[in-house]
């Protein structure tokens, strides 16, 4: 099958390359023209302008959409006016899904279909295959069955799930059609909101292995500090690199996040290289304000996008603010960092 791809970066340009290892023929383009170069030297067609690019594809179009966010709006305005009726505009990036249901009803007016596909597998999708949560019309998702089932990882990539009837659907296959335009992105957004709670979660518990030695330093005993009642009880020096590795064998929290976080520990023990500010996309936000509308308890998942906001000194006013009150009522002053 022909598929275009709009945006070749760090997934775009695996999933193409994953696309034509395996037989279906694909057209790029990007903003960025060496990108392009260098995948038509693999094998893709090149097109040297959204144009030209449209202009290569057979009839019915499908245009997949790899770009950020803030660029789907503004390449889509291009496409409509170069796409023909029946064509199908699909955007696999991270956008909101309320966005979806507004582009869906902007380009139904030129005949034009939308599908808006959730996909997760980062850099390593070209190996591993990318899980993907879809969007759209019924008869418009099963004709591009086969670029999903191609980008899919394959059956063997989990064990089958006991009990789970046979041929059921494609969920055991890594794609799933979710429902109409707009239920992939909101899947997505749910997942991620999700991942950012399982990371949360990796990262508190593994900080409090580290600081496990916390009873052998010397602690400031002075009205402004609480005391350590008893040090004795953390005098542990933890390899966290061998412990994620412990974890990743036949313990309840394995997973691909550990089986990253124990790399990470195996190429750099003390993290050196990382600063410590976490940013956030934006999925996490969505899946908050959801629960909010819907409204649903989601305590871990809000908690976790806050202290992403905290990571980046987000909450340093705030924290001048306690330091001043505290000061005024009772003179406190605070106690300088590492005093504690």
């Amino acid at each position: 099958m022909q598929l275009g791809m709009v945006g070749l970066g760090r997934m775009g340009a695996n999933m193409v390359r994953r696309l034509m290892d395996n037989g279906h023929q694909c057209v790029a383009f990007d903003v960025f023209p060496d990108s392009v170069t260098k995948l038509a030297a693999e094998g893709a067609v090149a097109g040297s302008s959204l144009a030209d690019f449209v202009q290569k594809l057979s009839t019915p179009r499908a245009v997949w959409l790899m770009v950020p966010a803030a660029h789907v709006d503004s390449t889509i305005t291009q496409l409509v006016d170069l796409l023909e009726p029946g064509d199908i505009i699909i955007d696999g990036g991270n956008s909101h899904y309320h966005d979806d249901i507004r582009r869906a009803q902007e380009i139904a007016a030129k005949k034009l279909h939308y599908v808006d596909v959730g996909t997760s597998g980062g850099v390593w999708g070209r190996e591993r295959g990318y899980c993907m949560m879809i969007g759209g019309e019924p008869e418009t998702v099963a004709h591009l069955d086969p670029i999903f089932k191609t980008l899919a990882p394959s059956m063997e990539s989990a064990a089958r799930t006991v009990g789970r009837p046979e041929n059921k659907g494609t969920a055991e296959h890594g794609y799933l059609h979710c429902g109409p335009v707009g239920a992939g992105h909101f899947v997505k957004m749910v997942h991620n909101g999700i991942e950012y709670g399982v990371m949360a979660a990796y990262a508190e518990g593994l900080s409090i292995l580290q600081h496990a030695n916390a009873g052998k330093g010397v602690r400031v005993n002075d009205a402004e500090t609480s005391p350590m009642q008893h040090p004795e009880h953390y005098q542990y020096d933890m390899d966290l690199g061998e412990i994620t590795e412990l974890w990743r064998r036949g313990s309840v929290i394995s997973s691909w996040l550990l089986d990253l976080t124990a790399a990470a520990f195996a190429k750099s023990p003390g993290l050196a290289e990382y600063s410590g500010r976490v940013a956030d996309s934006g999925e996490g936000r969505w899946t908050i304000q959801a629960a909010v509308d819907e409204g649903v308890p989601a305590h871990v998942l809000t908690a976790s996008v806050f202290d992403r906001f905290s990571s980046r000194g987000e909450g340093e006013f705030a924290n001048k603010i306690l330091s001043a009150m505290r000061f005024g009522f009772g003179g406190h002053t605070e106690t300088p960092k590492g005093g504690a």
